[in-house]
């Protein structure tokens, strides 16, 4: 993949995202228009996936964070859902050796530990060999829900104010984010949802909350590099006040 475009589409001076988001959606409508099953369009999304991530690498984004499954996910019809589980694994087994290549660390958010076990071990395997890897960060959410990270992180607040151990008056943003899935991640600077809906879905809300959100009509699938720099172009010329003028 040439990156000459891609890099070209940087604002000069900078601007770029240190943490973009995505909320990947439109695989089941770009495989309708075209009369295809729906898992023809989460494969083509594997495919956009892969277009992206090394775009965020070229574009020198520090961490890209992908909503891969929700928790909500499970409520979608079980071969559905057996074939998302397929297609995590053959990405994980195609591109494991380039991320390593790459110096790329992956890191997962969310209760995977849900997934078969077989798919698991992948996982876990798969973030052992980055693990010492020191460029960027690709983040996969999977069987992720903001909702239940936050309630997570406050139990486990309790519990360690209960021990006597924190003082509960202590308790300020600061702890909060210690606690979350995302805690040592840069802060979120961009979501992106495709597809034209316009909702966060559960994904990253205690993170979003100063970030710069953008809705754009491209479906999942046909999303690319330079649909990414476009975005990353949009960010730079907006002005971040984070409550001030």
């Amino acid at each position: 993949m040439s990156t000459a475009p891609i890099l070209s589409a940087v604002p000069p001076g900078g601007g770029v995202p240190r943490h973009v988001a995505i909320i990947m959606d439109g695989n089941g409508r770009w495989a309708k228009r075209r009369l295809l099953p729906r898992f023809a369009g989460h494969k083509a999304g594997v495919d956009a996936v892969r277009r992206v991530t090394r775009a965020a690498r070229a574009l020198g984004i520090e961490a890209l964070t992908l909503y891969a499954f929700s928790s909500e996910n499970w409520r979608r019809p079980e071969e559905e859902v057996s074939d998302l589980m397929g297609l995590l694994r053959i990405f994980i087994r195609s591109d494991l050796d380039e991320m390593v290549r790459e110096n790329v660390r992956l890191r997962i958010i969310g209760d995977y530990r849900r997934f078969a076990p077989d798919l698991v071990a992948m996982v876990d395997d798969a973030v052992a060999r980055t693990a010492g890897n020191t460029g960027p960060v690709l983040v996969i959410a999977l069987n992720y829900g903001s909702q239940a990270e936050l309630v997570a992180a406050a139990r486990r607040l309790a519990e360690r104010a209960k021990a006597g151990e924190i003082d509960p008056a202590a308790i300020d943003s600061a702890a909060i984010e210690r606690e979350l899935d995302t805690a040592d991640l840069p802060p979120l600077d961009l979501v992106i949802r495709t597809s034209g809906e316009q909702r966060l879905s559960n994904f990253l809300l205690w993170q979003a909350a100063y970030a710069e959100l953008l809705f754009v009509d491209t479906l999942w699938p046909d999303f690319d590099g330079e649909a990414l720099a476009e975005a990353v172009r949009a960010f730079a010329g907006r002005q971040r006040r984070y409550g001030g003028l």
